[in-house]
């Protein structure tokens, strides 16, 4: 039967990708072996696969590839930088692909998500059925500065107390300081850095009122891992080069694009969704009415779902001979 987010399917397939430079990476598959295959790219950067993730596709005819990016989840190393930027991300979504035998996929992504998918299907359009993007994220300084630095009016409390750890004359720049900080920060400074981060971005998320319990112990570690990861992106630009995203959105022209964004996202402004469908023609945007940041808010996840219902009726449910 369908999954449901309280039903989600178990991975038929679970395997470790060598991928060089000292990373492998831990794949996942579910869904139908011969359907419409979709890689389904995780945020962050830093975060890990999901498996509420697989509640977007009917798993009757989707068959669903899930990985965690090098650094991330259950990848090893856990937390590693060197041989860690988006061109290796995208060649690593390109080897999994080829290891797997697939022809064409969906790609579909959301926040950093999909900020990967739009940079894998730049490279790689001739692979890609669809792309489908959430939330979308474009690695640009007006999005850091943003997230970091604007939207302190949000919640003044709990910014005051992420920009109290900086110098008196970083507050207002906390976008270029605390990335740098962070990676080079000593484990204790690490720790506090992590915590405030996770506070603040659960106030712009979920509302300043929303419950926030720091992490302790393991819990803890597993969270400086993955903001050290973002860390190393946000303060390389996530390798990018300035409005790169421009060239990419104009390649997927021609493509199925879907866009959906959340008309109350904090994290990932609005107005990057308008500008990618803006740039792609023959994209489609949908405004989702009082959906912030997260997919699995119920109207978010409703349109996720009918996004990947379309695009399957469109494209068909099984393509095992193009595929295999």
């Amino acid at each position: 039967m369908p999954s449901t987010p309280s039903t989600p399917p178990d991975p038929w397939s679970v395997f470790a990708l060598d991928v060089g430079d000292g990373h492998q990476l831990h794949i996942e598959q579910s869904g139908a072996a011969d359907g419409l295959p979709v890689i389904c790219l995780h945020g962050g950067p830093g975060s890990s696969m999901a498996t509420g993730h697989r509640q977007f596709f009917d798993t009757t005819r989707y068959h669903i590839i899930q990985f965690d990016q090098r650094g991330c989840g259950r990848s090893t190393p856990r937390g590693g930088l060197t041989h860690n930027t988006t061109a290796h991300l995208v060649a690593d979504i390109e080897r999994i692909r080829l290891r797997l035998g697939i022809d064409r996929w969906l790609v579909f992504g959301g926040s950093w998500g999909a900020t990967l998918a739009m940079a894998y299907a730049a490279e790689h359009r001739d692979t890609c059925l669809g792309v489908i993007l959430r939330g979308v994220f474009l690695a640009s300084s007006d999005d850091l500065r943003r997230f970091f630095d604007d939207s302190h009016p949000h919640a003044p409390a709990i910014h005051a107390r992420l920009a109290a750890l900086a110098p008196m004359g970083a507050r207002s720049k906390l976008a270029h300081w605390l990335p740098a900080t962070l990676l080079a920060a000593n484990p204790n400074e690490q720790a506090a850095l992590t915590v405030a981060w996770m506070a603040w971005e659960n106030a712009l998320d979920n509302g300043p009122a929303a419950r926030f319990t720091p992490p302790t112990g393991d819990t803890l570690a597993t969270a400086i891992d993955k903001y050290r990861v973002q860390a190393h992106y946000l303060h390389h630009h996530c390798f990018l080069e300035n409005d790169w995203w421009r060239d990419a959105a104009a390649t997927m022209a021609g493509l199925p694009v879907a866009i959906l964004h959340g008309t109350q996202d904090r994290i990932c402004h609005p107005d990057n969704a308008r500008a990618v469908h803006a740039a792609c023609p023959g994209s489609t945007l949908q405004l989702i009415d009082g959906c912030g940041h997260s997919p699995f808010a119920p109207a978010m996840a409703a349109a996720l779902q009918e996004a990947t219902r379309h695009f399957a009726d469109k494209t068909g449910s099984v393509l095992g001979d193009s595929n295999t």
